[in-house]
């Protein structure tokens, strides 16, 4: 059986040389390669690849932040692609995730390799993705705030500032992005997205909406101890008794 992999470099030469590596390998399929975290998160859930080969910092959506936004999927076997400093490495061999250091030799990337192939054959479902898991949990770089989205739009990507959006509005897998009179499906979950935008200028104001509090024009309250949020544009949403602590955020104390 065919190992499936995908890597996942937003360095073009990083990911030529992983490329070349893997292409004398008979156990291995390349299933594709991304330049970035969005598009890994979508081509893993699409491809659900065996192995992903995964450059830890990479712009906007970083590695943590591919695994952490595929949540309690099933994760892949992975093989950080990393600069970080020893400590961070420490912390991939304590939780027998392994890494490649950047500059890397080929007698390196064998051995990495053949571990992340083992691991693979070896594979009982659980395992793994519970070490990932506490992975991200004790060693995960403190988040930035995503400055723009990028959206799939036929053939073209189309790439949205945080700041220009109005709301946001839950769709089941994905998220509506309201800007203007434009509205842009997200393959994202809303709790996945809402850990990416800057909390001082993103509000939850239910299970399925969040607001950009610079385009709050007013709030109407209501009998029930709820509120409308009623945006510069006139559109009203409903914040609910359950957000009510995010109303300070709002400007009400």
């Amino acid at each position: 059986m065919k190992i499936k992999t995908l890597i996942v470099d937003d360095e073009a030469l990083a990911r030529e040389r992983l490329r070349q590596l893997l292409g004398g390998e008979a156990e291995i399929e390349i299933a594709g390669e991304c330049g970035d975290g969005g598009t890994a998160v979508e081509r893993i859930r699409e491809t659900a690849p065996d192995l992903v080969f995964l450059d830890v910092q990479m712009p906007e959506l970083d590695g943590f932040g591919v695994l952490a936004a595929l949540g309690t999927e099933t994760l892949p076997v992975v093989v950080f692609v990393t600069a970080h400093d020893r400590f961070a490495l420490q912390a991939f061999e304590v939780h027998a995730v392994d890494y490649l250091l950047k500059p890397f030799d080929r007698e390196r990337f064998k051995k990495a390799l053949e571990r992340a192939m083992q691991a693979v054959r070896q594979r009982t479902g659980g395992g793994l993705d519970q070490r990932l898991a506490a992975l991200l949990q004790e060693f995960k770089p403190a988040p930035k705030a995503a400055e723009r989205l990028a959206v799939k739009t036929g053939d073209r990507v189309l790439l949205l500032r945080v700041e220009e959006l109005d709301w946001i509005k839950a769709a089941d897998n994905y998220v509506e992005l309201h800007k203007g009179r434009e509205t842009h499906l997200l393959r994202e979950t809303l709790n996945a997205l809402e850990a990416r935008l800057p909390a001082e200028k993103f509000v939850r104001i239910s299970r399925s909406v969040i607001v950009n509090v610079e385009r709050v024009r007013e709030l109407k309250p209501l009998f029930s101890g709820e509120y409308t949020v009623v945006l510069e544009n006139g559109t009203e949403l409903g914040l609910t008794r359950g957000y009510r602590e995010n109303l300070p955020r709002l400007g009400l104390s």
